[in-house]
Parts: C-alpha cells; structure tokens; sequence
C-alpha cells in the first residue's frame, strides 16, 4: 500500500538535499514531483493542485531552523497538509439508540459483507452484543457468507432467505434484535455492478425505515478515482456518515485513501486489508500520512500489540523467563500471538526507517510455517526439554514436519543461544529483551 507514492515523495524531497535554504525555485522544483507522484497515485488532478498549492505556499517565507534542512521541513509541511486532506482527526462510528442500526452500503463486490462480519468482531471485543443481519436478497451467496462470517467469530446472524423485501427483514431484525438482548444491528445490504436507480432506492428505503444511528460506504480502494465518484454519487443519494476503505493490501496506488475526503467532504472511518476477521483498523489521518512519507506508524504497531497479548499471559511468560525455562510451548504461543497482528510486512512498515528499507523486499507470511511445524512434529517432553532430541528424534521431526534435518538444527542451535543470552542477561536484569534474537526468518 502505498509503496510507489512513499518512493516518489522521497525522490521529490531529494531536490532539496544540499540546498541551505528554501528558494522559490527549489520548492517550485520539488512541489512540480509531489504534484507529479500525488496524479500518478490517482489521486484527483483538482485535489492534487490544491493540496501542492497549500504545501507551496505554506513552505515559502519559512525560517529554516538550523536544526532542520529544507527537506526536513518541506517533509513536516506535506505531512501536515496530507493529514488534513484525509480529515484531519479520527472520527469514530455513531452508536445511539437501542438497538443501535448501522447500515452498510456499496456497490457488489466492494466488501461490504466481508467488512460486515470484521466490524461485528471488532465491536464484539469492545463488549458489545452484536446482530449481523443479511438484507442482500438478490445473492444467497452473500447470505451463506454472512452466516460463515457469524459463526467464525461467534456473532449471531438473522436471515430470512425466503423473504424478499429488505425492509422487512431489517425490522424483524430489530425485533429479534430486542427480545435477545443484542445492543447493536449491523445491516448488510445488496449492491450492483455499477450504480443504478433501482439499488439507491432499496438502499434508500432501509435508510428511511431504520434510521441508523451509523450509514457506512464501503468501497474498494483498488478502484481509484472510480471509488471517488461512485462514493459521491451514493452519499449524493444516501448522505452516509462515514467511508470504508477495503482491499488496502492490494495492488492500490493510494488515491481513493487520499482524495475521498476533500470530493466527498466525509470522514473515512475504517480501513480494512487482508481476508482475516481482526484485519480492521480504525482510521486515523495523521498515522496514515506518516507511513505514505515513510515515517512509521508507532502508536498503531503498539496498539495491534497490546490487542494480540495476553496480559496474564505477558506475566507468565516473564515468570519463566527469569527462571530460565521459556521453552518451544511458549514460543509457539508467541508465534501465534505475533500472526494475529496481521500481515508482517505491514507491520514492519509501521517501524520508523524500516519501510523504507524493506522496498522491494517480499516478506512472506509464510515464513512462519516451517518452524510452527517443527515444533509441532515434537513431542510434549522434547518441546519442554528439547535437551532431550538426538539424531533419531531429530530424523523423525524433520520427517514429520516436512522440513529437513539442516531446518531442525538450526531452529534448535538459534534456540540454545537465545537461552544462553537469556541466562546472562537474567544476571543483568534485562532477559525480556533477549526474545528478539530467535528469527523465524533465518536462512
């Protein structure tokens, strides 16, 4: 996501490297690239204009701090200005009544019922009593894949296949919804191929017989500026409360993210990538355009942390650290909390420097598997004492794992050191740290 605009930003902000001071002619220079890599993005020729006129005239007449070099500050002022051309401030979802009703709205095949399904388990971890209610009466396909959703993260889903009023479906929804306690309806609904009269008026039908406390349009990133009009055409019609972003892991040059706010003048809500049920973020501006400038995003990587780890499970896990006696149940459990964080270069770009660094570099989630499986292929007592595998017990790891006998010591060898590292610096205080030297990575 991202990557060639963060690539292009760079290279426009290079003009600028050796310059002492900001000239009317090195920033013209270097807006004319920020403008070039803003269009080339898809992002709106009228927004990318405005937004590079902003940063042009904001950059003119600055004192450079003798700490600063015109590229570090022409950096701040884009980062400001991509903040507020995304909105600015996050802006959370609308939960009044009771029930609360958010309806969900798009064209086919945006992701509407995926998205449905994450912001259920998204809501569900905050405490919340979720309805997921299926009111696409045109695709049982969709209704299949709302119950599939519903029961892979423990919601419950209300659907009447038969039925082929939506209206309907959604009060009965909102009944249901009282008489088992459930404090939030989130209404999935049918969409077309494009935009057409008869999908605005059954959309805009639910809208006047639910009034939702929340209207959502979700749309694929992948689409572009197509994403933008088609956004606008809907909230001409609809007046939604807020846009989500889906398929932002794809092949997305970054324009929809960047020019919906400033043509559609709604807040973007939420961002989702990848098919995971926990693979939904809320949105925050300022976050998003320090990762497109390559600056990291600290306080989401630190966020998606505390959610994977278990804080009883933290305690443990230093309890036998400072005993010396972390063995491969407890790294498999740490492996398995790591993956719940999501995709592994996407959190690596969220590391100030390490985007940057890992540009054309494919990190395969992948990786992981090899080591999963060896652990798994050993015993109870080997994984608690893996003293204990030799020559045979290795033969029959390797075998029962997929993997080679070369794979199986080298996993064990990283192991015994990072438990020697572990045993001095217990003697120093510091044993936690230690875990970042087994790389599941390794080659």
């Amino acid at each position: 996501m991202f990557d060639n605009l963060s690539l292009k930003l760079e290279k426009a902000f290079q003009t600028l490297k050796g310059q002492g001071r900001i000239t009317e002619i090195n920033v013209a220079s270097t807006i004319k690239e920020i403008r070039k890599a803003l269009i080339d993005a898809d992002v709106n020729y009228k927004v990318a204009k405005e937004v590079t006129d902003e940063i042009k005239e904001k950059a003119m007449g600055q004192n450079v701090l003798t700490s600063l070099s015109p590229g570090q500050l022409l950096t701040k002022i884009t980062n400001d200005e991509l903040t507020r051309l995304m909105g600015g401030e996050s802006i959370d979802i609308s939960l009044q009544g009771n029930p609360s009703i958010i309806l969900i709205a798009g064209l086919q095949g945006s992701g509407k019922t995926t998205f449905s399904g994450k912001l259920a388990s998204y809501l569900k971890k905050q405490g919340r009593q979720v309805l997921l209610t299926a009111c696409d009466i045109y695709r049982p396909a969709a209704i299949n894949q709302l119950q599939v959703l519903g029961e892979q993260i423990g919601v419950d889903v209300y659907a009447e296949p038969e039925n082929k009023d939506a209206v309907k479906i959604a009060k009965a929804a909102i009944e249901h919804a009282k008489k088992n306690n459930h404090r939030i309806i989130i209404v999935d609904t049918a969409g077309r191929l494009a935009v057409d009269e008869e999908m605005m008026n059954e959309i805009a039908k639910l809208k006047e017989a639910l009034s939702p406390s929340e209207t959502l349009f979700v749309v694929d990133s992948m689409t572009g500026q197509d994403a933008v009009n088609t956004a606008k055409a809907f909230n001409d019609r609809l007046n939604f409360d807020g846009v989500v972003l889906t398929k932002l892991d794809g092949d997305t040059r970054g324009g929809a993210a960047l020019s919906i706010r400033r043509v559609v003048e709604k807040p973007i809500k939420f961002i989702s990538m990848g098919e995971k049920m926990d693979a939904l973020d809320r949105f925050y501006p300022e976050r998003m355009a320090s990762r497109i400038l390559g600056m990291g995003d600290v306080v989401t990587l630190v966020e998606k942390a505390q959610q994977a780890f278990n804080e009883e499970e933290a305690k443990r896990l230093n309890a036998k650290l400072r005993k010396n006696q972390f063995d491969f149940n407890d790294f498999l459990t740490q492996l398995e909390q790591v993956k719940k964080m999501g995709n592994i270069k996407d959190l690596m770009s969220m590391i100030p420097g390490v985007g940057k660094a890992m540009k054309g570099i494919d990190v395969d989630d992948n990786a992981f598997k090899p080591v999963e499986a060896i652990i798994r292929s050993m015993t109870k007592e080997e994984r608690e004492n893996p003293d204990l595998i030799n020559g045979s017990r290795k033969n029959r790891i390797a075998l029962g794992s997929g993997t080679t006998i070369q794979q199986v010591n080298q996993l064990l060898k990283q192991f015994s050191d990072m438990r020697k590292m572990m045993k001095t610096m217990n003697k120093m205080g510091g044993g936690k740290r230690a875990l970042s030297t087994l790389n599941p990575f390794g080659k």
